[in-house]
This record gives structure tokens, C-alpha cells and sequence, in this order.
């Protein structure tokens, strides 16, 4: 397993994973086509002027998914981790793999304090995950995805502490 920076030919891995009505469940439903295809252009600037840390998490040469790093809408104060995995490739590690490795490359880059993550309460294996990488839940809180209300658990890691929750 490997992250590489998300590339605008990425299109047909973003459907894969946005479109999909399973993939999506916890995230208020499948997105748009048209949607996830200008999305993914967006998200390929972004990391090639390196605002974010958008990475697809790559397989014997296939893409398995994404992990992230950005800034969230709220004018940029929370940064929010945020990942997902294909079906074929779930059950793996693939997921908390990467998002170890970029929470290592953020807290190596010096890029940010403090990471946040809201995955919905009813992703048991998000929420797993955080736990298993030394995050602290802060608690429940409604946060707004794609113009839909969704009830997250609110975790935090400090990256100032060394290797603070990276457990190997």
C-alpha cells in the first residue's frame, strides 16, 4: 500500500466511491455524477498547489481509495481527516494504513496542530479507527454534508505530540 496525490483522471475511483448508494449510506445517499466529476478536478489542484493532502491509497497498482487532509468550509478553522475504502478492498487495514501514513506526513510537514474527524456514529469501523490511533472522542455533534444533517462522533488527535496515537 502506497498514497499518491489524487490526479484529475481520478474520475472513474471518485464515482466509485461517491456515486455508490453503500458507499455513501453513512453520508446521506450517493452524490451527483456531474458532481464527484468536477469535485475531482478540484481536489487534483488542491493537492498539486498542496492546500490539502487529498491521496488515494493505491494497491498493486490499483486505486483501493482516499484519504484526506483539508481545511472544512467552516472558514477553514477545523482541519478534518476524512477517508474511504472500495468494498473489495475493505476488511484490509488499507484505511487506517493510510490514514496513519498521512497523519505521519501532516506531523512531519508540521501542517497542522490539531486533526479532527467526524465519521457518523453508526461507522463502527471509522469510529474503530480512531480509536485504535490514539484520537479522543469530544462527544456527538450534527454536522452538515452535502446539504443533509448527519449525527458524527467528534474525535480529535493532537500532532504535536510525537507519535501521539500512531501506534504501529
Amino acid at each position: 500500500m502506497f498514497l499518491r496525490d489524487v490526479l484529475a483522471t481520478d474520475v472513474e475511483a471518485y464515482q466509485r466511491m461517491r456515486c455508490d448508494p453503500a458507499m455513501m449510506v453513512e453520508l446521506g445517499g450517493p452524490l451527483p455524477a456531474a458532481h464527484v466529476a468536477r469535485q475531482v478536478r478540484r481536489d487534483a489542484r488542491l493537492a498539486a498547489d498542496g492546500v490539502a493532502l487529498i491521496k488515494m491509497i493505491v494497491v498493486d497498482d490499483t486505486v483501493a481509495g482516499t484519504v484526506t487532509l483539508w481545511r472544512g468550509p467552516d472558514d477553514g478553522a477545523v482541519a478534518e481527516v476524512g477517508w474511504m475504502v472500495l468494498p473489495e478492498f475493505q476488511g484490509r487495514g488499507l484505511a487506517k494504513q493510510g490514514v496513519r501514513a498521512l497523519l505521519d506526513q501532516a506531523r512531519t510537514e508540521g501542517r497542522e496542530d490539531t486533526v479532527h474527524a467526524f465519521p457518523a456514529v453508526g461507522n463502527a469501523p471509522s469510529n474503530a479507527i480512531c480509536r485504535s490511533l490514539g484520537f479522543t472522542l469530544l462527544g456527538e455533534e450534527d454536522v452538515e454534508f452535502n446539504d443533509q444533517v448527519i449525527r458524527t462522533r467528534h474525535w480529535t488527535l493532537d500532532l504535536t505530540r510525537p507519535e501521539t496515537g500512531l501506534p504501529r
